[in-house]
């Protein structure tokens, strides 16, 4: 079974490179025209998806501007059920939107696979009411469900620029004649991939372009304190989680 996991991921990483390196590689151009400008990536994601907006924040080897919008009680540690209850809501967004400070030269980038629940919606049409580029990481096999949202949109409908992560409908690769339900998650590897590859490709794109990117070093490499350190004070002032 693990041989048969990797294959799957696999598959689904190579598809994801094949269907839409263009459009990741789109994304980047405006990851970068952001940093070029002096704005930043804020990342959004209810549940499982939250954990993507960490993955690439303050992460060795990652870009310095990057701004996580974190709300617990749409995370899991709070309650597991009562997150999916909430992320449920129309209008629930607008109470933790209201301080975030996003800003017509940013990317927003939201995440959710089914792109089907209103919060991660609403953050999206707040964001580009705000003027800020919006970027959707979710997945087309749930194009023809339903929406949740009081506009009868989905996720992909909602942004400038959407990537499909490719995950079948409910996230899961395996199945087992013994095992009554689908199993073996993905959604977290193949937006993790999209996400750092992205990145990877902006901060190429800022070295040709003669700027410095402004990379995170690991802090068990020597000196990287004092680096870490002049590179978070240009961003602190924004990015609340650094202080």
């Amino acid at each position: 079974m693990i041989e048969r996991f990797f294959a799957k991921i696999e598959s689904l990483l190579r598809e994801t490179l094949e269907s839409d390196k263009d459009l990741i590689r789109k994304a980047a151009e405006r990851v970068a025209g952001s940093i070029r400008k002096g704005g930043l990536i804020h990342l959004f994601g209810c549940g499982h998806s939250h954990l993507l907006t960490e993955e690439v924040f303050y992460r060795a080897g990652g870009l310095v501007p990057v701004h996580p919008i974190l709300h617990e009680p749409l995370m899991l540690h709070e309650g597991a059920l009562r997150s999916s209850e909430l992320e449920r809501q129309n209008h629930y967004a607008e109470r933790f939107m209201k301080h975030e400070d996003i800003r017509k030269e940013d990317v927003v980038i939201v995440i959710s696979t089914s792109g089907r629940n209103p919060v991660p919606i609403d953050v999206a049409q707040i964001a580009k009411d705000q003027g800020a580029y919006v970027i959707g990481i979710t997945s087309s096999a749930y194009a023809q469900e339903t929406s949740r949202h009081q506009s009868g949109k989905l996720l992909y409908q909602c942004v400038d620029l959407a990537i499909d992560n490719h995950v079948p409908k409910g996230d899961a690769l395996l199945e087992h004649p013994e095992v009554n339900v689908p199993f073996g998650s993905a959604s977290t590897i193949t937006g993790a991939a999209i996400l750092q590859g992205m990145f990877a490709e902006a901060i190429q794109m800022l070295s040709e372009q003669g700027i410095t990117p402004p990379v995170l070093l690991s802090g068990n490499i020597e000196g990287a304190d004092e680096h870490n350190r002049r590179l978070v004070s240009q961003y602190k002032e924004r990015i609340p989680n650094f202080r």
